[in-house]
Formats: structure tokens, sequence, C-alpha cells
């Protein structure tokens, strides 16, 4: 992965870049986000939330945009959980994110929870995956909802009728893909119907530079759903295409942090090209402006 990375580097393109600012929340970081997105009118984004020196300690909370690359904390929307994500299912929200539990006081494991709903400030749990698993995705197709797990750090992929059906085997019995390395370990983060039987997927790829510096990598895929393969598969973004006037969350364990972007998604703009979001060392929110990866599998 390193060497692709090299690569990448010497011939990416970067047309704009910038940090997002959130206000009505001063004294915590803001990172990991959705993608924002448009409900009534009006541009929304869900954000993790919290404290610099603190650790599976976060909430989300949703963000509305009243100038560019400025979102606002909405009131009395807050929810336990790490690294929220959302998609459209036949015109319903669904908001997921990471939840963490404890048991004593301690540390005990995690699974993701999930919401649906038409009103922002009501959406009801309805779901969860299984333990210890993270990244869970959906997305809608021409017939029924494709759902992407993350079996220890690979990708598996499974096809539901409807929500009633997205259930803790349903997704743990998914099917790997042929997405993730050896030795490296990843998921998806966002994932979109393109057109012509493919499934565009936003992710990220990750692996151990050094014993304690971990490098987390923008990715994008693209899958043939009929044969379940990944047909296409490259680098969107590393840390350095990101602004540098973010600084690394420190960790109990002395990791490092430092080449970290967890990303969020890709949001079409009118000029073609692509905002990929992305959170910047466990610390903040990233927009970069990139073509768009998904374009030649697109209907025309």
């Amino acid at each position: 992965m390193k060497d692709k990375v090299e690569e990448f580097i010497k011939n990416r393109k970067i047309y704009d870049k910038a940090m997002l600012n959130f206000h009505g929340i001063d004294g915590w970081d803001v990172y990991n986000c959705s993608i924002p997105f448009i409900k009534d009118g009006k541009k929304y984004i869900y954000g993790r939330v919290e404290k610099r020196d603190e650790w599976a300690s976060s909430w989300v909370r949703l963000f509305e945009e009243k100038e560019k690359d400025n979102f606002y904390a909405v009131s009395d929307v807050i929810y336990q959980l790490e690294d929220p994500f959302i998609q459209f299912i036949d015109g319903e929200l669904i908001l997921g994110g990471t939840h963490v539990l404890y048991d004593g006081g301690k540390y005990s494991m995690y699974r993701s929870y999930f919401y649906r709903g038409f009103d922002l400030k009501n959406l009801k749990y309805f779901t969860s995956g299984p333990e210890q698993m993270k990244d869970i995705r959906l997305v809608q197709l021409d017939d029924g909802i494709g759902v992407f797990s993350r079996p220890n750090g690979k990708i598996g992929f499974t096809v539901i009728k409807d929500l009633s059906e997205l259930t803790m085997k349903n997704i743990a019995d998914a099917p790997i893909i042929e997405a993730i390395g050896e030795g490296e370990y990843g998921g998806c983060n966002q994932c979109y119907n393109i057109g012509n039987g493919f499934v565009g997927i936003i992710g990220h790829q990750a692996y151990w530079e050094t014993k304690i510096k971990r490098c987390y990598i923008n990715m994008a895929y693209v899958m043939e759903v009929s044969s379940r393969k990944i047909i296409d598969k490259k680098i969107i973004g590393t840390r350095d295409c990101y602004t540098d006037s973010v600084t690394a969350k420190p960790t109990q364990n002395g990791t490092d942090l430092s080449f970290v972007t967890f990303s969020s998604g890709i949001v079409m703009r009118k000029d073609g090209k692509a905002d990929l979001y992305s959170g910047v060392n466990d610390i903040g929110e990233g927009r970069i402006t990139i073509d768009d990866p998904f374009a030649q599998y697109k209907t025309k």
C-alpha cells in the first residue's frame, strides 16, 4: 500500500481544500462526520463530538450549514454514538453509528446502531449490527437494499428485500468480497448506486507504517452488483491532501494518528467534480475537491 500511496501523491489533482468550522460546540472536537445532506431545503451534517483528552466518550450531533463550510449545532439532536453515517432508503433517512458499551465502568464492546425516520428530530432506533463490527453501510439498489459489512477489517456484501431484513444474522452472514488486500484492513464509508449495475464505494484502507504510526487512506471502489466483484479500486486522498492546520489527537497507547483520514464520502458538485469529506487526525473534518472517482461507470 505504501508504494501505491507514493504513486498517488505524484499524480494527484486537488482543486480546493478546507477544514469545516463547527459552531455552538466550544471546547469539543468534531470529526468523522457523515456526508452533508439536504433535508427540507436545508443542508445538514452529523458529526462525532468528543473532548480532546477523552476516548470512547463520544456523542453525535446534528449541524446545519449556514455559510459555506460553516456548520451550526442544532439543539436537542444528540445520540450516544461515534462515526455517524446516513443513507436515504425509499425516501426515509437512515442514521447509523458505532455505540460503545461499558460494563462496570470499563469498556466492554461496540456495535452499530441504526435509526430511521422522516423527521430529523424524531428518528427511531430500529436495529443493531453484530458485536465488534463497525462500518456497516447501506445502498438503495434497483431491486432491494445492498448491505456492506466489515468483519475483521474486510468487506462483506449481501442484498436484503427491505429494512425488516437488516438483522444481525444477515449482516454477519454477508459473504466477503475481494476488496482489502493481505496485511491491510478497511471498510466502506458511503455507498452510491451509480447505474449500469454498479455500486460506487467511498471507503478507507489502513495499515501500520511503523509500530506506532497508523495510516488511513481515502479509497474509491466500484463493485459490479451481479458478480459481487470489485472492478476498480484506487486511492483518492491522503492526509497531506488536506490542510496543515490540524494536529493529531493524543492517544492512550501512544499511537501516532498524524496520517489518519477517515472517509465520510463524496458530494457531487455542479461542475462535475466531487467534494470528498473526511475526518482528519481524529480531531477535525476536512473537505477536498477531486475528480469524480466514478465518472467512467455512470450512466451517460
